[in-house]
């Protein structure tokens, strides 16, 4: 059997796509709250029940409504888009201009609401959610076996977060968020409906979580911890890039997430830590974050 430094390849090219996998929702999850924190100033700590909400909104449209997997791809996303569109307006709104901890203290009750509701509607314990029929199996690679959906979370990831890293940067409308965020008066001064702008960014990052949620069900159990679990790397992954930085979140999350799988193959006992690692290097040298601006 092939190895490479003394690892099987079969295990280690095992890691490197559980690794891309992870990165996958590392860095929808931390797209999600750069495009929040980048342009409403708000740390969204409801983010992983906003990933909950997804993935139990695709188990729910599925065993109450018959509804498959390819519409809750849209269906569910639009709407918990729709409730952080109700919270953004409100409860969030109420907190710009004031101290980052507010929004913050506000999104962890939500988080801590949300996640206590589902738990006592449908208890602690993962709940299955079956692949479509069109990606199960596996595809040999020649020196592995790629099971066909974990492929196509890593590609679907990589467009929506292409996607969304052309909408905020090369269009227009993403030129008006981004000046809304640097001079919100002069922007209203241009006939531009600023607190639609701002509302809408929540709701779109807040699709974002609930997209990965849906992307995540079939992989990982759908379980009301799935959010809390996640979210605090998540927030890593966001440092680490930079908070604001739409291209940091992305890269960041991919590269973190592959660095994680490999840790699990030299040295298994750092996995769990080595993100929170790296984080702490980042912090000490660059405490932006790698793509982030310097106030």
């Amino acid at each position: 059997m092939n190895t490479i430094f003394g690892i099987p390849t079969p295990a280690l090219y095992g890691q490197i796509l559980i690794g891309l996998i992870n990165g996958s929702f590392y860095a929808m999850l931390s797209l999600g709250l750069a495009v929040i924190f980048g342009l409403l100033r708000v740390i969204n700590f409801a983010h992983g029940a906003q990933y909950m909400l997804g993935a139990f909104a695709a188990y729910l449209l599925l065993n109450w409504l018959g509804i498959n997997y390819w519409l809750a791809l849209v269906l569910a996303p639009l709407a918990v888009g729709v409730v952080a569109v109700i919270i953004e307006r409100t409860m969030l709104s109420r907190l710009y201009g004031v101290d980052h901890l507010y929004g913050l203290l506000l999104t962890f009750g939500l988080a801590l609401i949300l996640e206590g509701a589902f738990r006592y509607w449908f208890g602690a314990a993962g709940q299955p959610y079956a692949a479509p029929a069109q990606l199960t199996g596996a595809v040999n690679l020649g020196f592995m076996f790629m099971p066909v959906y974990r492929g196509w979370v890593v590609i679907a990831s990589l467009v929506i977060c292409i996607g969304t890293w052309l909408l905020i940067e090369k269009t227009r409308l993403g030129a008006y968020l981004r000046a809304a965020t640097e001079n919100a008066t002069l922007v209203q001064a241009f006939g531009v409906n600023v607190p639609l702008l701002l509302t809408l960014t929540y709701g779109l990052g807040a699709a974002l979580a609930a997209l990965a949620g849906v992307l995540a069900a079939p992989i990982y159990q759908v379980s009301p911890l799935m959010g809390t679990n996640l979210i605090i790397i998540v927030f890593a992954v966001v440092v680490v890039g930079g908070m604001g930085s739409i291209l940091g979140a992305i890269v960041t999350g991919y590269v973190l997430g592959v660095l994680e799988g490999l840790t699990k193959v030299f040295y298994p006992e750092a996995s769990s830590i080595v993100i929170f690692v790296i984080m702490a290097i980042v912090l000490l040298v660059r405490p932006a974050g790698l793509f982030g601006r310097e106030e």
